[in-house]
């Protein structure tokens, strides 16, 4: 109740509302205004905190995934913005979900869980370590051992028995998806590791994320011209790709790539592979303007893609920090996306509501969590260039770790603890089984149109 109690008086100052959002990217003030009324909007969405509500859970239509991708987006506020508005909301909803292995496996969950699922949770407790989120209490688990819990459940499910290596999609053999290999989820691992070798200054982290981006480009999913495409069925031996391409994929492993770059000072190999990841980034942008084009001009989105704009603003700002050559390349998209989503925030009766097509006129009655969050982390992270760099446990980290948690077992290879998945329990990230070898077909057309 205080938590209710007090997110309910920070919403209260924050009521009025413009009728208009014109970014001035000039004016610090503006960012800031916009976001603030951005971030409101996105958690009146959110039950959590209610009288009834699951802390950490946006609930219907919103996978478990969204929520812990969510309150990434409100530690990026607080480390953009220095309100500490929802901070307890954030730290209450993180720490609720970490399930009883601390590794971001909450039982409830199992009938849905992904490796791409529970690997966006570990990357916004990676955030929180990186940033000095204020930390958890001392009998709580921490920012940093949550993230290398997560990272060593992970690591123990690379499978080389199909497709020479990776990581599934789904982490329960019950699962409709089990069976696909995609790229969210080794995007995740590979950023995953990536962060934590800058962090912790441990090389076995390094080594990993190498791994995993080598074994992506190996088997197809990264192309020669650094394309990202959406995953391949292990029980094809990942001999077909779906090549659909999303924005978040190719954040994932630019971020990823940046960090490498920045951890090994400069390698070049790691310098060439992020200047080919941010080339490629091109095909997502209409005259500098971010859109989802596998599904915006369709008019195909669901709700998970809905919000995929969200990560790819966040980790091009990361790849700034990591990478600052980057910068004047990266900047000016950012810049025209941040005005266009402004733009299309001041609908709806409140006049705060955000849409998702930022390439076109008005609005196109799309809303919810994610065209907020989409809206909240690009206009936020024109800030990258005006805030501390990620720290490290050398250089002002505060976060402690646990080189060893989530090493104590795998609840992926237990019995299942919910029933079975239902035709409706599921679509995520990426796509059912039954319908791979169809989208593999399908991937290039979208791309071509």
């Amino acid at each position: 109740m205080a938590t209710l109690r007090r997110l309910s008086a920070s919403l209260l100052l924050l009521a009025p509302l413009i009728t208009a959002y014109d970014l001035d990217l000039n004016n610090r003030k503006s960012i800031l205004d916009i976001s603030r009324n951005v971030a409101y909007k996105m958690m009146t969405f959110y039950p959590g905190n209610k009288t009834g509500g699951i802390p950490g859970l946006f609930g219907d239509p919103y996978y478990w995934w969204e929520s812990g991708a969510a309150f990434g987006a409100l530690i990026d506020y607080w480390y953009y913005t220095g309100d500490g508005g929802y901070v307890n909301v954030t730290t209450e909803a993180m720490l609720h979900q970490v399930g009883p292995d601390q590794n971001y496996m909450p039982p409830n969950q199992s009938k849905s869980l992904g490796n791409d699922d529970q690997g966006f949770w570990a990357l916004s407790a990676m955030s929180a370590a990186e940033k000095n989120f204020p930390n958890p209490p001392a009998d709580q688990p921490q920012w940093l051992a949550l993230s290398q819990a997560v990272f060593n459940s992970q690591a123990a499910r690379w499978d080389t028995l199909k497709c020479g290596g990776g990581l599934r999609w789904q982490i329960f053999t019950f699962n409709d998806g089990y069976v696909y290999k995609n790229t969210v989820s080794n995007g995740c691992f590979f950023q995953l590791g990536a962060r934590l070798a800058r962090y912790t200054g441990n090389k076995t982290y390094a080594d990993w994320a190498e791994k995993a981006y080598d074994w992506t480009e190996a088997i197809g999913l990264l192309s020669k011209d650094y394309k990202l495409f959406d995953g391949s069925d292990s029980n094809l031996n990942c001999t077909q790709l779906n090549h659909i391409q999303w924005t978040y994929n190719a954040g994932l492993f630019l971020a990823g790539a940046a960090y490498m770059y920045n951890y090994t000072k400069g390698a070049e190999l790691w310098r060439t592979r992020v200047s080919g990841l941010l080339n490629a980034t091109d095909v997502f942008f209409i005259n500098n303007t971010m859109a989802e084009v596998a599904c915006e001009s369709s008019n195909t989105c669901n709700v998970d893609q809905r919000s995929f704009k969200a990560y790819t603003s966040r980790f091009m700002a990361l790849t700034v920090q990591m990478a600052p050559w980057t910068a004047d390349y990266i900047m000016p998209k950012l810049q025209t996306s941040a005005k266009a989503a402004a733009k299309h925030c001041s609908f709806g009766e409140d006049k705060n509501t955000c849409g998702m097509i930022w390439t076109q006129e008005g609005w196109d009655n799309k809303y919810g969590v994610g065209e907020q969050m989409c809206a909240l982390e690009t206009i936020q992270s024109n800030l990258i260039t005006v805030v501390a760099p990620p720290v490290t446990a050398n250089n002002g980290g505060t976060s402690v770790g646990n080189p060893a948690a989530g090493t104590g077992g795998d609840r992926a290879v237990s019995a299942p603890q919910t029933s079975p998945t239902t035709k409706k329990d599921r679509i995520g990230a990426g796509f059912l089984t039954a319908f791979v070898i169809i989208l593999m077909i399908m991937g290039g057309y979208f791309m071509i149109v």
